[in-house]
Protein backbone atom coordinates (compact mmCIF):
# COMPACT_ATOMS: atom_id res chain seq x y z
CA UNK A 1 0.00 0.00 0.00
CA UNK A 2 1.39 3.38 -1.01
CA UNK A 3 1.58 5.88 2.04
CA UNK A 4 1.04 9.60 1.25
CA UNK A 5 4.09 11.24 0.14
CA UNK A 6 5.49 13.94 2.04
CA UNK A 7 5.03 16.77 -0.88
CA UNK A 8 7.23 19.84 0.77
CA UNK A 9 10.05 17.59 0.77
CA UNK A 10 10.20 16.19 -3.06
CA UNK A 11 10.72 18.10 -6.31
CA UNK A 12 7.22 18.54 -7.67
CA UNK A 13 8.56 18.03 -11.50
CA UNK A 14 11.46 16.20 -12.33
CA UNK A 15 11.79 12.75 -14.35
CA UNK A 16 11.75 10.24 -10.96
CA UNK A 17 8.72 12.29 -9.53
CA UNK A 18 6.80 11.66 -12.55
CA UNK A 19 8.10 7.85 -13.36
CA UNK A 20 7.12 7.85 -9.10
CA UNK A 21 3.14 8.89 -10.51
CA UNK A 22 3.00 6.41 -13.48
CA UNK A 23 4.19 3.47 -11.11
CA UNK A 24 2.24 4.55 -7.99
CA UNK A 25 -1.19 4.85 -10.02
CA UNK A 26 -0.86 1.35 -10.99
CA UNK A 27 -1.36 0.10 -7.53
CA UNK A 28 -5.12 1.24 -7.91
CA UNK A 29 -6.02 1.92 -3.73
CA UNK A 30 -7.73 4.57 -2.51
CA UNK A 31 -4.64 6.27 -0.82
CA UNK A 32 -2.45 5.54 -4.04
CA UNK A 33 -5.15 7.65 -5.78
CA UNK A 34 -4.92 10.68 -2.74
CA UNK A 35 -1.01 10.71 -2.75
CA UNK A 36 -1.16 10.59 -7.07
CA UNK A 37 -3.54 12.91 -7.07
CA UNK A 38 -1.56 15.30 -4.33
CA UNK A 39 1.86 15.01 -5.95
CA UNK A 40 0.11 14.99 -9.37
CA UNK A 41 -0.80 19.15 -8.23
CA UNK A 42 2.69 19.73 -7.41
CA UNK A 43 3.36 18.93 -10.79
CA UNK A 44 0.98 20.94 -12.80
CA UNK A 45 1.67 24.07 -10.11
CA UNK A 46 5.52 23.90 -11.42
CA UNK A 47 4.11 23.42 -15.42
CA UNK A 48 1.63 26.12 -15.26
CA UNK A 49 4.03 28.57 -13.62
CA UNK A 50 6.92 27.08 -16.56
CA UNK A 51 4.59 27.93 -19.60
CA UNK A 52 3.25 31.46 -17.46
CA UNK A 53 7.25 32.64 -17.42
CA UNK A 54 7.64 31.09 -21.31
CA UNK A 55 4.85 33.07 -22.73
CA UNK A 56 6.37 36.10 -20.87
CA UNK A 57 9.48 37.79 -22.97
CA UNK A 58 12.66 37.23 -21.18
CA UNK A 59 14.96 40.75 -22.57
CA UNK A 60 15.00 42.55 -19.33
CA UNK A 61 18.34 43.87 -17.23
CA UNK A 62 17.66 41.53 -14.53
CA UNK A 63 16.93 38.09 -17.26
CA UNK A 64 20.01 35.89 -17.91
CA UNK A 65 20.93 32.04 -16.78
CA UNK A 66 21.41 32.65 -13.27
CA UNK A 67 17.93 34.35 -12.69
CA UNK A 68 16.07 31.95 -14.88
CA UNK A 69 17.35 29.24 -12.84
CA UNK A 70 17.15 30.61 -9.71
CA UNK A 71 13.42 31.23 -10.78
CA UNK A 72 13.31 27.72 -11.66
CA UNK A 73 14.34 26.82 -8.47
CA UNK A 74 11.99 29.25 -6.63
CA UNK A 75 9.01 27.96 -8.54
CA UNK A 76 9.38 24.56 -7.42
CA UNK A 77 9.33 25.23 -3.99
CA UNK A 78 6.25 27.57 -4.72
CA UNK A 79 4.25 24.84 -6.58
CA UNK A 80 5.33 22.20 -3.67
CA UNK A 81 3.99 24.56 -0.88
CA UNK A 82 0.33 25.62 -2.68
CA UNK A 83 0.14 21.74 -3.91
CA UNK A 84 0.90 20.98 0.54
CA UNK A 85 -2.44 23.42 0.96
CA UNK A 86 -4.12 22.26 -1.99
CA UNK A 87 -5.81 24.36 -5.00
CA UNK A 88 -8.62 21.36 -5.41
CA UNK A 89 -7.28 19.91 -8.20
CA UNK A 90 -6.35 17.26 -6.31
CA UNK A 91 -9.23 16.55 -4.92
CA UNK A 92 -11.12 16.72 -7.84
CA UNK A 93 -8.65 14.18 -9.64
CA UNK A 94 -9.10 11.97 -6.43
CA UNK A 95 -12.90 11.69 -6.90
CA UNK A 96 -12.56 11.45 -10.60
CA UNK A 97 -9.80 8.66 -10.56
CA UNK A 98 -12.26 6.50 -8.03
CA UNK A 99 -15.45 6.40 -9.22
CA UNK A 100 -15.13 3.00 -10.65
CA UNK A 101 -12.59 1.73 -7.70
CA UNK A 102 -15.71 -0.35 -6.57
CA UNK A 103 -15.27 -2.76 -9.34
CA UNK A 104 -11.70 -3.03 -9.29
CA UNK A 105 -11.37 -3.08 -5.25
CA UNK A 106 -13.83 -6.91 -6.14
CA UNK A 107 -11.30 -9.99 -4.66
CA UNK A 108 -11.03 -11.27 -7.92
CA UNK A 109 -9.76 -7.23 -8.86
CA UNK A 110 -7.46 -6.92 -5.63
CA UNK A 111 -5.43 -9.85 -6.64
CA UNK A 112 -5.09 -9.11 -10.23
CA UNK A 113 -1.60 -8.93 -11.35
CA UNK A 114 0.35 -5.81 -12.11
CA UNK A 115 -0.11 -5.85 -15.62
CA UNK A 116 -3.98 -5.72 -15.51
CA UNK A 117 -4.02 -2.74 -13.01
CA UNK A 118 -3.00 -0.57 -16.12
CA UNK A 119 -6.80 -0.76 -17.10
CA UNK A 120 -7.82 1.19 -14.40
CA UNK A 121 -5.07 4.28 -14.42
CA UNK A 122 -3.58 4.30 -17.11
CA UNK A 123 -0.46 6.93 -18.24
CA UNK A 124 -2.79 9.28 -19.39
CA UNK A 125 -5.66 8.80 -16.75
CA UNK A 126 -4.22 11.81 -14.95
CA UNK A 127 -3.48 14.14 -18.02
CA UNK A 128 -6.78 13.90 -19.21
CA UNK A 129 -8.33 14.53 -15.98
CA UNK A 130 -6.23 17.76 -15.89
CA UNK A 131 -7.59 18.49 -19.23
CA UNK A 132 -11.56 18.01 -18.35
CA UNK A 133 -10.75 20.74 -15.41
CA UNK A 134 -8.81 23.17 -17.14
CA UNK A 135 -9.62 23.06 -20.66
CA UNK A 136 -7.39 23.13 -23.27
CA UNK A 137 -5.32 25.80 -22.20
CA UNK A 138 -3.04 26.32 -19.11
CA UNK A 139 -4.22 27.38 -16.14
CA UNK A 140 -3.00 30.81 -15.95
CA UNK A 141 -4.55 31.87 -19.64
CA UNK A 142 -7.40 30.69 -18.13
CA UNK A 143 -7.71 33.07 -15.45
CA UNK A 144 -6.00 35.86 -16.94
CA UNK A 145 -8.79 35.37 -19.40
CA UNK A 146 -11.78 35.24 -16.82
CA UNK A 147 -10.78 38.00 -15.13
CA UNK A 148 -10.53 40.18 -18.31
CA UNK A 149 -12.87 38.78 -20.70
CA UNK A 150 -15.81 40.74 -20.16
CA UNK A 151 -13.52 44.11 -20.91
CA UNK A 152 -11.91 42.65 -23.65
CA UNK A 153 -15.28 42.32 -25.37
CA UNK A 154 -16.32 45.75 -24.26
CA UNK A 155 -13.14 47.39 -25.99
CA UNK A 156 -14.02 44.82 -29.20
CA UNK A 157 -17.43 46.28 -29.48
CA UNK A 158 -15.98 49.67 -29.64
CA UNK A 159 -12.99 48.54 -31.75
CA UNK A 160 -14.26 45.36 -33.99
CA UNK A 161 -11.24 44.03 -33.07
CA UNK A 162 -11.84 40.39 -31.41
CA UNK A 163 -11.53 40.91 -27.86
CA UNK A 164 -9.16 37.54 -27.45
CA UNK A 165 -6.28 40.13 -30.09
CA UNK A 166 -6.43 42.50 -27.13
CA UNK A 167 -6.11 39.96 -24.16
CA UNK A 168 -3.19 38.59 -25.90
CA UNK A 169 -1.66 42.15 -25.73
CA UNK A 170 -2.30 42.78 -22.52
CA UNK A 171 -0.85 39.38 -21.47
CA UNK A 172 2.24 40.14 -23.32
CA UNK A 173 2.37 44.07 -22.09
CA UNK A 174 1.51 42.88 -18.42
CA UNK A 175 3.22 39.76 -18.28
CA UNK A 176 0.21 38.09 -17.60
CA UNK A 177 0.06 40.40 -15.00
CA UNK A 178 3.18 39.81 -13.14
CA UNK A 179 5.11 43.14 -14.78
CA UNK A 180 1.62 45.46 -14.34
CA UNK A 181 3.33 49.22 -13.67
CA UNK A 182 2.70 49.67 -10.33
CA UNK A 183 2.61 53.21 -8.39
CA UNK A 184 5.50 54.48 -6.15
CA UNK A 185 3.23 52.84 -2.89
CA UNK A 186 3.09 49.70 -4.10
CA UNK A 187 -0.57 50.38 -5.81
CA UNK A 188 -1.42 48.71 -9.38
CA UNK A 189 -1.62 51.46 -11.87
CA UNK A 190 -4.03 49.34 -14.09
CA UNK A 191 -2.55 49.49 -16.94
CA UNK A 192 -2.16 46.54 -18.59
CA UNK A 193 -1.45 47.84 -22.10
CA UNK A 194 1.27 50.39 -21.35
CA UNK A 195 -0.09 53.07 -22.50
CA UNK A 196 2.07 56.27 -21.87
CA UNK A 197 1.09 59.33 -20.40
CA UNK A 198 0.65 61.90 -23.59
CA UNK A 199 0.59 65.52 -23.17
CA UNK A 200 -2.97 65.36 -23.67
CA UNK A 201 -3.92 63.26 -20.87
CA UNK A 202 -4.89 64.45 -17.91
CA UNK A 203 -5.21 61.62 -15.46
CA UNK A 204 -3.66 59.77 -13.48
CA UNK A 205 0.04 59.23 -14.23
CA UNK A 206 3.17 56.17 -12.81
CA UNK A 207 6.59 56.29 -13.53
CA UNK A 208 8.28 53.06 -14.14
CA UNK A 209 11.71 52.13 -16.47
CA UNK A 210 10.57 50.71 -19.51
CA UNK A 211 12.80 49.40 -22.10
CA UNK A 212 12.69 51.31 -25.61
CA UNK A 213 14.72 50.22 -29.06
CA UNK A 214 16.70 52.57 -30.37
CA UNK A 215 18.32 51.47 -33.95
CA UNK A 216 17.83 48.06 -32.78
CA UNK A 217 19.34 48.32 -29.72
CA UNK A 218 17.31 48.05 -26.50
CA UNK A 219 17.88 51.23 -23.84
CA UNK A 220 15.99 51.76 -20.52
CA UNK A 221 14.74 54.97 -19.66
CA UNK A 222 11.86 56.52 -17.00
CA UNK A 223 8.96 56.82 -18.83
CA UNK A 224 5.34 58.54 -17.46
CA UNK A 225 2.40 56.06 -17.88
CA UNK A 226 -1.61 56.56 -17.34
CA UNK A 227 -3.26 54.82 -14.03
CA UNK A 228 -6.36 53.42 -13.93
CA UNK A 229 -9.05 52.95 -11.43
CA UNK A 230 -9.66 49.67 -11.90
CA UNK A 231 -8.83 47.02 -15.13
CA UNK A 232 -12.24 47.97 -17.17
CA UNK A 233 -10.66 51.90 -17.76
CA UNK A 234 -8.12 50.44 -19.02
CA UNK A 235 -9.51 48.74 -21.68
CA UNK A 236 -11.84 51.38 -22.56
CA UNK A 237 -9.38 53.71 -23.00
CA UNK A 238 -6.73 51.71 -25.23
CA UNK A 239 -10.25 51.16 -27.22
CA UNK A 240 -10.70 54.67 -27.61
CA UNK A 241 -7.42 55.58 -28.46
CA UNK A 242 -7.21 52.91 -31.23
CA UNK A 243 -10.61 54.05 -32.31
CA UNK A 244 -9.87 57.82 -32.54
CA UNK A 245 -6.28 57.55 -33.53
CA UNK A 246 -5.67 58.25 -37.13
CA UNK A 247 -2.87 55.84 -36.75
CA UNK A 248 -4.39 52.80 -36.20
CA UNK A 249 -7.38 53.08 -38.51
CA UNK A 250 -5.99 50.12 -40.70
CA UNK A 251 -5.34 48.34 -37.49
CA UNK A 252 -8.50 48.44 -37.35
CA UNK A 253 -10.06 47.72 -40.64
CA UNK A 254 -7.88 44.93 -41.68
CA UNK A 255 -7.08 42.57 -38.44
CA UNK A 256 -8.55 39.63 -39.68
CA UNK A 257 -6.10 37.30 -38.26
CA UNK A 258 -3.35 37.63 -35.06
CA UNK A 259 -0.78 38.53 -37.78
CA UNK A 260 -2.61 41.22 -39.06
CA UNK A 261 -3.28 42.56 -35.82
CA UNK A 262 0.30 42.62 -34.38
CA UNK A 263 2.14 43.75 -37.41
CA UNK A 264 -0.51 46.50 -37.77
CA UNK A 265 0.67 47.53 -34.50
CA UNK A 266 4.07 47.30 -34.81
CA UNK A 267 3.61 49.52 -38.25
CA UNK A 268 1.47 52.16 -36.17
CA UNK A 269 4.48 52.56 -33.86
CA UNK A 270 2.41 51.17 -30.53
CA UNK A 271 6.01 49.39 -30.11
CA UNK A 272 10.06 49.68 -30.74
CA UNK A 273 10.84 46.10 -29.83
CA UNK A 274 11.34 44.69 -33.47
CA UNK A 275 10.17 41.48 -32.28
CA UNK A 276 6.89 42.96 -30.92
CA UNK A 277 4.86 41.58 -34.09
CA UNK A 278 5.99 38.00 -33.49
CA UNK A 279 5.85 38.00 -29.99
CA UNK A 280 2.36 39.09 -29.98
CA UNK A 281 1.23 36.92 -32.73
CA UNK A 282 2.70 33.72 -30.93
CA UNK A 283 1.07 34.14 -28.30
CA UNK A 284 -2.47 34.79 -29.41
CA UNK A 285 -2.07 32.50 -30.91
CA UNK A 286 -0.74 29.49 -28.76
CA UNK A 287 -2.66 30.98 -26.05
CA UNK A 288 -6.12 32.54 -27.11
CA UNK A 289 -6.83 30.18 -29.92
CA UNK A 290 -9.46 27.50 -29.66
Amino acid sequence: MLNSPDINNTLAADTQGLAGLKQAAKTNTPEAIKAVSKQFEAVFMNMMLKSMRDATPQDGMLDNDQSRLYTSMLDQQISQSMASKGIGLGEMLARQLSRNLPARLTPSAATATPGNADSGLGNSALPSAAAHFYGSHPAHVLAFKNRLQAHAEAASRMTGIPAKFMLGQAALESGWGRKEILAANGESSHNLFGMKATPDWHGKTVEATTTEYVNGVARHKLEKFRAYDNYADSFRDYANMLSSNPRYRHVIANSQNASEFAHGLQQAGYATDPHYAVKLTKLIDQSFSA
